[in-house]
């Protein structure tokens, strides 16, 4: 069974790539688990000796086919523990990844089939994010966001790809949670910032960079 450490490696390598063919330079890898370049080299390099990853020196990383399963199954368990704090536990939306960091490494998986079978099999967490099946499969459906959507269209948010505390709770006093209905009324692009209105008439002043953090869809 993997170590937490090599779990965290896998599932972030598996975040940073667009999709199996990219590589993930190390310098990105290293920042984004927070340790030395050097830590994230040594880690790699063992990684690739277990078959896990090919290592493209001076290039990047990818993820085997086996090192996919792995990650794959890592986030599953990770966005369907949040799902379960948040729906069930009825905890904040905005403090559950933590919790869900510790978790996801010691749940089994005939645990999380339970669990999974408990939420009505959510197609994806609280934040929006895509939940993998059983079968390790990933929705990878490309969304427009609120900062490059088409103005004056009905849009639903499907997803918020920003998941610090600081702006879940911007997302939360404002009501930009997944599912909630708005519509772009304009863009000012020399002062970077862009208006919206929700479907219950509230309007909105964002930035432009926060509103790229928030994925939509065309409302049905």
């Amino acid at each position: 069974m993997a170590t937490s450490t090599v779990e965290d490696y896998l599932k972030q390598i598996l975040l940073l790539s667009e999709d199996a063919d990219e590589l993930v330079s190390m310098g990105a890898l290293a920042t984004a688990l927070e340790v030395v370049p050097g830590t994230a080299t040594t880690m790699v390099k063992a990684l690739a000796a277990n078959g896990l990853v090919d290592h493209h020196l001076r290039h990047g990383v990818q993820l085997t086919a086996a090192g996919q399963r792995v990650a794959l199954g890592v986030l599953r368990r990770h966005r369907l523990i949040e799902t379960f704090l948040v729906d069930v536990l009825k905890m904040d939306w905005t403090e559950v990844h933590p919790e869900a960091e510790r978790l996801e490494h010691a749940i089994s998986d005939a645990v999380l089939d339970r669990l999974d079978a408990l939420l009505g099999y959510p197609a994806a967490d609280p934040h929006g994010d895509p939940i993998p099946t059983r079968q390790g499969k990933l929705d990878s459906q490309v969304y427009a966001t609120l900062a490059t959507c088409i103005v004056a269209k009905p849009l639903r948010i499907v997803r918020l790809t920003e998941q610090s505390g600081e702006f879940l709770q911007f997302a939360e006093q404002n009501g930009l949670r997944p599912d909630t209905r708005v519509r772009v009324t304009g863009r000012n692009l020399p002062a970077g910032l862009l208006t919206l209105k929700k479907s219950s008439g509230r309007a909105l002043t964002l930035s432009l960079a926060a509103a790229g953090n928030i994925l939509v869809a065309p409302a049905k």
